[in-house]
């Protein structure tokens, strides 16, 4: 009777406690439903439009929810089955390709990068020579963070092309020092994935990763979505506008992955379970724990620490980063290409993984990705999104200033050196390639050849100086941006220098000089 009585009170002792942990994951999810609603509303009408959350825990799907709109002016709402391009959260998938690699001795993390790519060079020999695959996904190869990135961004050019033309970029900083976010790199990673399986990178994905995991809505391309695919927003002039998607093909194992927060949701799994999945070990768990190590130290700023003052250290891994906060470890990693922002973060520790997919340039990813990473460490509550509301706006009236500067810094009344015809031609740049400037209608207009889209028209400035006009076939969201073309002896204009500001592209890498 005695053994009776114990067992019944340790039921109910037991089931009190499944049902306080119950609770307590019912309120979380509630507070982070609210708060998903609450940030939605708050961006929707300029920068905001729809927004996708699925939460892992203890490997089962807790919740998988979509919010707004997946298209500018029509009625379709965002579900967990939407599809959202998630950008450079591809690269997880591309190491993760690596790793299977290696647990099957097709390769090895340390093997030098020229034993499957011969041609491949980079700007120094000595680092050509030395470089090595696990160089290739912990961004220390000595080049600038986002160097190259006009190669890829809706070019014409193949993967192939891309990195025979990286040879030209140079190194700021000395091998395996010092950090630079790096996608060029990342496309030779994919191109090591080939030549070790012997099969295209989307094939090795989709064999040993997507089809295992049964993430069927996923694509390597925007050239084969499945129904309901969200498209991309932002914000220009003041108005929330509908993009187009973007061609990152030649991007394809940084960048060119599609999919849903259900699909995701297995993906995260697969991380949080040592590479298993249903019982079926896809990645071994030694080079599943590997991929998530540190490879690279990464500062944290005096104003980083002030916003964030329980994080101690943050580092690369392979695909990701890796930072404490309150005290947990958590894995991450970020994706943005033109309208669609996402977040896919693992705390492992707390068994939780979740991922935030948007279609806009709203600071919502971001917000939510602090938010639910705070309900499931215990964080003290703090309003990030009136943090980014403020943050927004001071960012608004510093860019109002620069602009009044500018114009203040303005010569007034002045006219070009040369006629209009004579700055007419092609203007070409060792990497990136040609850069054509043409009269048309009384005025100049830039073309960019090997990215069709990017089409400015020119109005002049002052001197020599022309401001750019991007016609609306340019999804980026560029702020005022200028070219200026230097006269030789002759009278001859001999080279342009694009002036163009923002946070992505460098267009100060190109040396372009007349051709023709």
């Amino acid at each position: 009777m005695r053994l009776i009585i114990r067992i019944t009170a340790f039921l109910i002792l037991f089931s009190s406690i499944v049902v306080g942990q119950t609770a307590s994951l019912d309120g979380k999810l509630k507070e982070i439903d609210d708060y998903a609603n609450n940030v939605v509303q708050t961006w929707a009408d300029k920068s905001g439009a729809g927004m996708a959350v699925a939460i892992v825990r203890d490997d089962k799907v807790v919740s998988a929810k979509g919010y707004g709109i997946r298209e500018l002016g029509k009625p379709d709402r965002v579900d967990a089955d939407t599809v959202f391009a998630i950008a450079s959260n591809s690269k997880a998938f591309t190491t993760a390709a690596l790793a299977i690699l290696v647990d099957e001795k097709k390769l090895a993390w340390d093997d030098k990068v020229s034993k499957y790519l011969p041609d491949f060079q980079m700007y120094d020999p000595w680092v050509t020579n030395e470089l090595t695959i696990r160089d290739l996904v912990t961004h220390r190869v000595g080049l600038d963070t986002f160097s190259g990135d006009l190669l890829w961004y809706e070019t014409t050019y193949s993967p192939d092309e891309i990195l025979r033309r990286l040879r030209h970029l140079k190194p700021v900083s000395s091998f395996r020092t010092q950090f630079g976010y790096q996608n060029l790199m990342f496309i030779a990673a994919g191109k090591v994935v080939e030549k070790a399986s012997g099969k295209s990178w989307c094939s090795f994905i989709t064999d040993r990763i997507l089809t295992p995991l049964g993430m069927s809505r996923t694509t390597c391309s925007i050239n084969n979505l499945p129904d309901n695919a969200a498209w991309p927003h932002n914000e220009s002039g003041g108005k929330l506008r509908k993009l187009h998607r973007g061609n990152v093909d030649g991007s394809y194992s940084a960048a060119a992955l599609n999919s849903s927060v259900t699909d995701l949701s297995k993906w995260i799994r697969l991380q949080l379970a040592g590479g298993k999945f249903n019982g079926q070990q896809i990645i071994s768990e030694a080079q599943a724990w590997g991929l998530h190590q540190p490879y690279l130290a990464q500062q944290i700023s005096l104003g980083g620490s002030r916003s964030n003052p329980t994080r101690h250290f943050s580092g690369v891994a392979s695909g990701w980063f890796v930072y404490d906060y309150h005290g947990v470890k958590v894995i991450n990693h970020s994706g943005g290409l033109d309208g669609m922002l996402s977040y896919t973060v693992l705390i492992p520790e707390k068994q939780v993984g979740f991922v935030i997919l948007t279609n806009s340039e709203s600071p919502a990813f971001t917000v939510m990705m602090n938010k639910v990473r705070d309900v499931f460490v215990d964080a003290p509550k703090r309003d990030w999104n009136a943090e980014a509301v403020a943050q927004v706006a001071a960012m608004k009236n510093a860019s109002e200033q620069e602009l009044a500067k500018a114009d203040a810094e303005r010569v007034k009344n002045t006219r070009p050196s040369l006629a209009l015809a004579n700055y007419a031609g092609t203007y070409s740049d060792k990497m990136y390639g040609d850069v054509t400037i043409t009269e048309e209608n009384g005025r100049l207009v830039m073309r960019f050849l090997p990215s069709p889209n990017f089409v400015a028209d020119l109005e002049h400035w002052h001197y020599d100086t022309f401001q750019i006009k991007w016609r609306p076939s340019v999804a980026y969201n560029f702020p005022r941006g200028f070219v200026t073309f230097n006269i030789d002896r002759n009278a001859r204009a001999e080279k342009l220098i694009v002036d163009q500001p923002n946070n992505d592209f460098w267009f100060y890498e190109l040396d372009l000089k007349r051709s023709k």
